[in-house]
């Protein structure tokens, strides 16, 4: 039966944990080139079935039109003409941000492309024999055969035989992997390379939605689809856009009747920096970037919603093995029993090893030779030996020489063994196997029938290790809100002391599929976001269900597609940092929007006061910035809009810097840096533009 405890994790101080890593390409995060490699892009953006797609943007392009139909009405208006420049400068710059967003994937795009070659595909027919036919001719459920150098035709399972596989022009990593049937590294990827031996692989999807187009669709934005906070702010930009130009349109009336009079060219300029360019221009390169992150770190998001979702998880489920812990457990010491000593279960625990190739058998042998100076011995060495081999049924393993019988396996095998022997088990053999699993570790008991009888010598102490950096990382995502449960098939007793050593918050305890299931409903009743990783078939209906299913690119086609994101490197732990994107993604798009609504203040003081200062001398006061003509004022008002999306570019692709503080301490952080920020900067930049254009010689 699975249990759900809270961890109590006692307070110390531990070990800085690592941070995540970036894979950078060409000039990195952002690269000053990537701006006039985008300029083409920029401009043919300039479409006005594009500019549709976003309402802030397609309203300024509208208010450059018609600026340049009124500029060339009157060829001799300089002031006219230099604000129209400036409005399509302004679009064009909002096209560029997208532009560039968009180029940065293209590179590994291009990569992907060349992995798409004209593949001839081996297809086997119904009697076994084989035809060849183009990998574009596939469907699904055909069998294809691929041996040493084919390039595999199409996504599929491995389901006869087992491989090596380069898959470097997925992964970018050159180390081969295994790919075998009938478990959890049975997937393989179109475009791929066998590199060693032959498998018989069952096509899973049609030509043009394999694994590496929708990953070239994606990484180039062609498939981003909005998500629901974007859609939702960008009803907030539409309806402030609409505000602002009814406030616009009645000012003409007012003005006349003060005496003063608003050309259609100031009134399209004020109307442009009263609305939220900023964002409205650089809203789709946040959410670009964002995917671009986890790219960067080759994590496929097969939409923003999940790169958004992962930004509000509240509860995070992390698998023990090989996430929390290191996987491969060790041999840490050697117990006895009363009446046994530490150097007799040492050479018994060697000897029932000798014949167990895994890692925690071959650690037992390295650890009886470096404690107890027991030489290493061999199989062949011991002449008429018969090996017991582990298996699922028995539990144990051993060898039986010269009259001697040993058994070495999990504790309840190993005291059932001694009973049909006809030996007692010893009182204590039970509370040392307990005391183990109660310190994280796991027992393996040993055994041994002689001509003293059958016995238990004493237990091997096998320790999953930690891995460095754990709580510091549990104790980042607790300061952020996030509850961390750790997932094992471990007892109680065990998951419970490696959940107290990690610092996670709760752990599920002897987890099945179902248990899995029931807990992500459980936690998404109570209005929490789930994210969780896996691997394998039996995982996919919680990969499916959790709002963040990362499935491992080693894992099975089903738990790939039941997830929202997969791992092209396999990385459980990287659960974190999809968390931590997800995060900052969420960050920047509220530090911008701050930052554009804020510095919409000084470009009041400047307009206001240019158009209505002649007939109300008394609005001179709000000319703070004391700017040096009307005209002066709206222009540099214009000019400034427009620099200021080029001067937050790279910020948008970048991100705002994440650090793990509560919800309070980052908004008033945010406020205090982009809400002032974005109050001071455009009366220092406007000041300066003004001055700028003060130099200027007029006509």
């Amino acid at each position: 039966m699975s249990t759900i405890t809270p961890a109590r994790t006692p307070q110390r101080d531990a070990p800085t944990g690592h941070q995540p890593s970036e894979r950078r390409v060409g000039g990195g995060l952002f690269d000053p080139g990537q701006l006039v490699r985008s300029l083409p892009d920029a401009f043919r953006k300039l479409d006005p079935r594009v500019q549709i797609k976003t309402p802030v943007m397609f309203v300024v392009w509208i208010g450059s039109v018609l600026t340049t139909v009124f500029a060339l009405m009157d060829p001799g208006d300089r002031f006219g003409w230099t604000v129209s420049a400036w409005l399509w400068m302004t679009v064009l710059f909002a096209n560029l941000a997208e532009a560039v967003a968009e180029g940065r994937g293209k590179a590994q795009a291009d990569t992907l492309r060349k992995t798409r070659t004209g593949t001839v595909a081996r297809r086997l027919r119904e009697d076994g024999s084989e035809e060849r036919v183009p990998g574009t001719g596939l469907r699904i459920g055909d069998l294809v055969v691929c041996e040493a150098g084919d390039v595999i035709p199409g996504d599929g399972d491995v389901v006869e035989g087992v491989a090596s596989v380069d898959e470097s022009a997925i992964t970018g990593e050159s180390a081969p992997v295994i790919r075998e049937s009938g478990g959890d590294r049975s997937a393989v990827t179109g475009g791929t390379k066998v590199l060693s031996d032959r498998v018989v692989i069952r096509i899973t999807t049609k030509p043009g939605e394999t694994f590496i187009d929708r990953m070239i669709d994606l990484v180039e934005g062609a498939a981003r689809q909005k998500t629901p906070n974007e859609i939702a702010l960008n009803i907030l930009l539409a309806s402030l856009t609409i505000v602002f130009l009814l406030v616009c349109a009645t000012l003409p009336p007012f003005a006349d009747h003060a005496g003063t009079h608003l050309t259609p060219t100031v009134l399209v300029a004020l109307l442009v920096c009263l609305i939220p360019t900023t964002i409205g221009a650089l809203l789709s390169a946040i959410g670009i970037a964002g995917m671009d992150r986890l790219v960067q770190r080759n994590v496929l998001a097969v939409s923003g919603r999940a790169v958004e979702a992962a930004g509000d998880v509240s509860t995070l489920l992390l698998d023990k093995t090989g996430t929390i812990t290191l996987g491969n457990r060790r041999a840490a010491g050697f117990v006895p029993v009363s009446g046994t000593t530490e150097a007799e279960v040492a050479d018994a625990a060697q000897l029932s090893s000798l014949a167990d190739e895994t890692p925690e058998g071959r650690s037992v042998v390295v650890l009886a030779k470096e404690q107890y100076g027991l030489r290493e011995r061999h199989r062949g060495e011991l002449a008429g030996a018969e090996w017991i081999a582990f298996t699922a049924r028995t539990r144990m393993s051993g060898v039986d020489v010269g009259g001697r019988r040993i058994r070495k396996g999990a504790a309840g095998s190993i005291l059932a063994w001694v009973e049909e022997q006809g030996g007692e088990a010893a009182q204590d053999a039970k509370a040392i196997a307990d005391r183990i699993a109660g310190s994280g570790g796991t027992p393996l008991l040993v055994a041994a029938r002689d001509e003293r009888g059958a016995r238990v010598l004493g237990a091997v102490h096998l320790k999953d290790v930690v891995k460095d950096g754990m709580r510091a990382r549990f104790e980042e995502l607790r300061r952020m809100g996030i509850r961390t449960v750790m997932i094992t098939g471990d007892n109680p007793l065990t998951a419970q002391a490696v959940a107290r050593e990690a610092g996670v918050d709760d752990y599920l305890a002897e987890a099945t599929p179902e248990d899995k299931m029931a807990l992500i409903r459980r936690e998404q009743a109570g209005g929490r976001l789930v994210a969780m990783t896996g691997d394998g078939t039996n995982d996919a209906p919680a990969l499916a269900q959790a709002d963040v299913g990362v499935a491992m690119n080693t894992g099975t086609s089903a738990a790939k597609e039941a997830g929202n994101m997969v791992d092209l490197d396999s990385d459980p732990t990287k659960l974190i940092e999809i968390v931590e994107i997800g995060k900052q993604l969420l960050i920047t798009r509220g530090a911008l929007t701050t930052f554009s609504l804020a510095n919409d203040v000084a470009k009041y003081f400047a307009i206001i006061p240019a158009l209505f200062a002649p007939a109300h001398p008394g609005l001179e006061r709000l000319d703070v910035m004391g700017l040096s003509s009307p005209d002066s004022a709206i222009l540099s008002a214009v000019i400034f809009n427009a620099l200021v999306i080029v001067a937050l570019v790279p910020l948008s692709l970048r991100g705002v810097r994440y650090r793990p503080v509560s919800a309070d301490r980052m908004l008033r952080r945010n406020l205090g840096i982009y809400g002032l920020g974005g109050l001071v900067a455009p009366f220092i930049g406007i000041k300066i533009i003004d001055l700028f254009i003060s130099l200027v010689p007029g006509p």
